[in-house]
């Protein structure tokens, strides 16, 4: 796979629009006028629910999009042989899966036409040069947005350590908050 260099555009942080977490460098400043920061950290502990959330899918995406990369170069290669047995005008043996561990030989004539499953029931016709641009399109597509969901996947790692941090800074000055109100 190519390294794809990316960068998001000018003033966001994310490809996905993830929030930006807020570090507290000065609690007791943050928390002036406040009692306790029970209702602080629980809306920090909904917001590191909603970053697990956003890595889970985030994730998913991932795995989906690995599993189609070698899948299209396959298909670019398959591509390639057909184009040089046409070129030779020999025939192509091949074997096909029909089910789980269930093959099937062909004998595939020379050809300048492929048929192409995209998915959702359809598959269409395109000559092996218009496959081949959908194709490489489809892979470049692939390979750029592997390498934005693994920006954003780091940069969403640093957001839930912010608010790990946040929130046990707020709990640490809770419990002493609390201990100066007992000794008055």
């Amino acid at each position: 796979m190519t390294e794809v260099e990316v960068t998001p555009g000018e003033g966001k942080t994310s490809f996905s629009g993830i929030p930006e977490s807020q570090f507290i460098d000065d609690v007791d400043s943050y928390m002036q006028g406040e009692e306790n920061a029970e209702n602080k950290i629980r809306a920090l502990e909904e917001m590191h629910q909603k970053y697990k959330f956003m890595e889970n899918s985030l994730s998913m995406r991932k795995k989906r999009l690995r599993a189609q990369v070698p899948d299209i170069k396959s298909s670019l290669l398959v591509i390639e042989k057909l184009r040089t047995k046409k070129k030779n005008d020999e025939n192509m043996e091949t074997q096909f899966l029909l089910s789980d561990q269930v093959y099937a030989k062909a004998d595939i004539p020379p050809t300048d036409k492929v048929c192409l499953w995209l998915g959702a029931n359809v598959m269409l016709e395109y000559t092996l040069d218009d496959a081949e641009d959908l194709l490489t399109k489809n892979l470049s597509s692939a390979e750029k947005n592997l390498a934005e969901i693994a920006f954003d996947l780091d940069y969403l790692r640093d957001q839930m350590t912010i608010t790990e941090v946040t929130m046990a800074r707020l709990y640490n000055w809770n419990v002493k908050k609390k201990k100066e109100t007992k000794k008055n």
